[in-house]
């Protein structure tokens, strides 16, 4: 069984850092796409930033700059580094993860729990 364990997040003044990490457990066949997506109270969730195998980033518009995604294909684990962080990128921030778990099953999208992340003074 495949599950993606989120860490590092709190509380920070705005302007400050934290880093996101997120573990794949269950040592899957093969996972392509990973990422991260945020939700605040009362808002849908959105995509943050989005990371391939291959190295292939996509970031949301309201973070590009300030956020940087990378992984580590050898523990299957995504980082996300949050710089410049302001109140409104509080929220609920989820890993995603695109997994293979054998290589006769199709890839199956999994979701963390969700670690908080509260920018604020």
């Amino acid at each position: 069984q495949v599950q993606l364990v989120e860490s590092g997040g709190g509380l920070v003044q705005p302007g400050g850092s934290l880093r996101l990490s997120c573990a794949a457990s269950g040592s899957p066949d093969s996972i392509n796409v990973m990422g991260w997506y945020r939700q605040a109270p009362g808002q849908q969730r959105e995509l943050v930033s989005t990371i391939t195998n291959g190295g292939s980033t996509n970031y949301a518009d309201s973070v590009k700059g300030r956020f940087t995604i990378s992984r580590d294909n050898a523990k299957n684990t995504v980082y996300l580094q949050m710089n410049s962080l302001k109140p409104e990128d509080t929220a609920v921030y989820y890993c995603n993860a695109n997994v293979r778990v054998t290589r006769s099953e199709s890839y199956t999208a999994y979701w963390g729990r969700g670690t908080q992340v509260t920018v604020s003074s």
